[in-house]
């Protein structure tokens, strides 16, 4: 299993959390500027926020992460599921969330922030923990150009610490920060929507009733019956959506949530299988093998 030494991960910023499977490395206030709850500056050797950690392994972060790329392409793993960016493209990794940097050499501009940096009304208008919207962000020309001009402006304020008072600085670091995430949660939440007008109304049904019921139900048919569906409709929506079969969008969810519960706790794989709708644990592994040709166990042990 993975480190799990009290060592303050991230460059001193706290420490891993004994529970976790993987190492959770916490916001290292020591390193900011003036200590506030926010850091900013260019992406590449020396990044400001994992002094120690091994950014090839995946790790989790316990803040804000808002990457904007100059180059690329890098591939870039979040929550087990790998994006591609390209420049001018936006990376925005929550609390919780499992992560890991590839080899590519990483060029454009890292914004972290502490929860509880801004008040709780800036929080919510921002959208800082909606984690059903997806963390990669393409913005139009005229939008990169405002948030460029706008992160811009933020990092200025962040270096600027000798022209205000301490509680005046972060005053306005606050305010420069929202400015920056009110743009940013407004391309996200345009992306969003745009997502939905796309998608079939009877996929998105079939969807939200699998992320309620996937770790119970593992039936096409039973999910048709309950939403009023023929089999042969929902296999259509679904293929249209997803270019998938629906039993294969299920699996799909299932080996997720296994994967995230065999690198963020420490329940035995028996256990694991049970919450994901195994009641056997050999079937459970078999799936698992099935769908990702290792084992759960040796899933577990390559994150160690």
């Amino acid at each position: 299993m993975a480190d799990r030494s009290t060592q303050g991960g991230g460059g001193g910023g706290g420490a891993g959390q004994e529970t976790d499977a993987i190492r959770t490395f916490h916001f290292p206030v020591d390193m900011s500027l003036s200590g506030v709850g926010m850091q900013i500056g260019a992406m590449g050797i020396g990044r400001t926020w994992h002094a120690k950690a091994l950014l090839e392994r995946v790790h989790r972060i316990d803040f804000h992460v808002v990457m904007l790329f100059h180059s690329g392409p890098v591939r870039h793993m979040i929550d087990f599921a790998e994006y591609e960016v390209s420049a001018g493209d936006i990376l925005w990794i929550r609390p919780g969330q499992v992560h890991r940097f590839s080899r590519a050499d990483y060029q454009g501009t890292a914004l972290t922030m502490q929860p509880g940096f801004l008040p709780r009304a800036t929080v919510e208008a921002t959208g800082l923990y909606r984690y059903d919207q997806p963390p990669l962000l393409r913005p139009g020309p005229d939008q990169l150009t405002a948030l460029e001009h706008s992160l811009a402006q933020l990092e200025r304020e962040y270096v600027d610490t000798v022209t205000l008072p301490l509680s005046l600085h972060t005053s306005v670091l606050r305010h420069s920060l929202t400015a920056f995430l009110l743009r940013l949660a407004h391309l996200a939440a345009s992306s969003a929507e745009a997502d939905r007008e796309q998608s079939d109304t009877t996929f998105t049904r079939f969807r939200d009733a699998v992320e309620k019921g996937f770790a119970t139900n593992h039936s096409v048919s039973a999910y048709a019956d309950a939403l009023g569906y023929s089999r042969r409709t929902l296999v259509r929506a679904v293929r249209a959506a997803t270019g998938e079969t629906p039993k294969g969008f299920i699996d799909k969810r299932v080996i997720l949530e296994a994967k995230r519960l065999l690198a963020h706790t420490d329940l035995p794989i028996g256990r694991i299988g049970v919450a994901v709708g195994f009641p056997d644990s050999a079937n459970f592994s078999k799936f698992f093998h099935q769908h990702t040709d290792t084992s759960p166990a040796a899933f577990r042990a390559e994150l160690a």
